[in-house]
């Protein structure tokens, strides 16, 4: 296995964990949040499959784009399939750039973040995006057990 089959396992394992998480939120705590200032259990998994387009266009332009128009805004919450249904033609194109890099573009390409505070190479930026997510993934586990939801086993 090279390099970009394993940054793209380790993009498809933490979805697939995500997936389950989200999938296991009752639909009655969608619209939960700890408090007013954080965003509810639905506004997170959009969030992240948002900012995954947003970093995919980040990657093609080498860095922070100066205007992003997101096709996920002011489109209604309804559901997290819906959210997953919508977003999944952008996760292919992402997953598709991600394997036309070769291994050497990965330490050659320089994705510029200045304003964010940093330019990093592709490889460690293509990790920090999975991290991104896997982030959010745990803060809905500490959403749920904070609502009393059961929490499903995630490490199979």
């Amino acid at each position: 296995m090279n390099s970009i089959e394993l940054i793209i396992l380790n993009l498809n394992e933490v979805r697939r964990r995500s997936i389950k998480v989200w999938r296991s939120i009752p639909e009655e705590k969608l619209s939960w949040k700890p408090d007013n200032e954080a965003m509810n259990c639905l506004e997170m998994v959009r969030h992240v499959l948002e900012s995954e387009h947003y970093y995919h266009l980040a990657l093609k332009n080498q860095g922070s784009l100066s205007v992003f128009n997101s096709p996920f805004e002011n489109r209604p919450f309804t559901s997290v399939n819906s959210e997953l249904e919508f977003a999944e033609p952008y996760r292919n194109e992402f997953i598709n750039t991600i394997r036309s890099f070769s291994k050497e573009n990965l330490t050659n390409i320089k994705i510029d973040r200045s304003d964010a505070g940093y330019i990093r190479d592709l490889g460690d930026m293509l990790l920090r995006i999975a991290y991104h997510e896997s982030v959010h993934t745990g803060q809905l586990l500490d959403y749920l057990r904070t609502a009393g939801v059961p929490r499903l086993r995630i490490w199979d």
